[in-house]
């Protein structure tokens, strides 16, 4: 087993850790978990979590990076990259600048001497229509460069479509996007096993089969969706605003958890 003596995760919602329990004022999430089990492996165990929610993957890029290389020490320092998806879900969304672009910054991070850990994105999408299918088509090619990259770096690959059972809808918050408590703490789980650390193996458990909706309650439901996040994303689209804007990291400095 690896020990680890620092943690650094950069990236947007999904490493800040939007929907899960609150702790101290701000979202646990999946990296937080990660950090506490490190830490009881490790005396002196430090951590820092720049990731925003909103944040592109050129605002992870020139916002984070510069900061992280900062802290790294050598190989016991581990840095954690989850950025772009929310360049996918963009109406003009050009993989081939995006791929450049990550390509540079995994690179960047591999050079500093740090663990480095990629991650794909489950490329199934819950819905149905011509939009899951562009976005099931886009992640897909998203992952295809991460796998590429990861191989040439021989950085950690955390491969979420090994895994596929995640995709249940009752995993995500009501907002249908972020991961609720249980799925962060499945995520964390699948991590740590990953990286050869304690885990608790039931987080590849699947749920039961979910109970049968009326159509009016899934109608309904879906309405109540719309309304609530669908359309206040949209509109902040439309005015060039992001969820992130005016936010700092939660552990912008180094924090000491063992």
């Amino acid at each position: 087993m690896t020990i680890f003596h620092r943690y650094i995760a950069l990236g947007d919602s999904m490493t800040e850790g939007m929907c899960d329990e609150i702790v101290d004022g701000n979202y646990r999430g999946w990296a937080d978990r990660i950090a506490e089990v490190l830490a009881e492996q490790q005396p002196g165990f430090t951590y820092l979590n720049l990731a925003i929610r909103g944040k592109l993957l050129a605002q992870v890029i020139d916002e984070q990076i510069p900061t992280a290389t900062k802290f790294v020490e050598d190989k016991s320092t581990l840095i954690s990259f989850h950025a772009g998806a929310n360049d996918v879900l963009r109406p003009n969304y050009k993989s081939e600048v995006a791929f450049e672009r990550y390509e540079t910054a995994a690179r960047e991070l591999a050079a500093t001497g740090a663990t480095l850990m990629l991650f794909t994105v489950i490329e199934k999408a819950t819905g149905k229509g011509k939009t899951a299918e562009l976005w099931e088509s886009r992640f897909s090619e998203f992952n295809k460069n991460v796998r590429k990259v990861a191989a040439e770096l021989g950085a950690i690959l955390i491969e979420w479509n090994e895994a596929l059972f995640l995709s249940d809808r009752r995993f995500l918050a009501t907002d249908r996007l972020h991961l609720n408590a249980d799925g962060h703490w499945r995520v964390a789980q699948g991590v740590l096993e990953k990286l050869e650390q304690p885990f608790d193996s039931s987080w590849r458990t699947p749920l039961p089969p979910p109970p049968k909706v009326s159509w009016v309650s899934d109608q309904s439901a879906d309405l109540r969706w719309f309304f609530s996040f669908a359309l206040p994303w949209i509109l902040r689209r439309l005015r060039g605003k992001s969820s992130g804007d005016g936010r700092s990291a939660k552990h912008l400095g180094l924090k000491k958890l063992s």
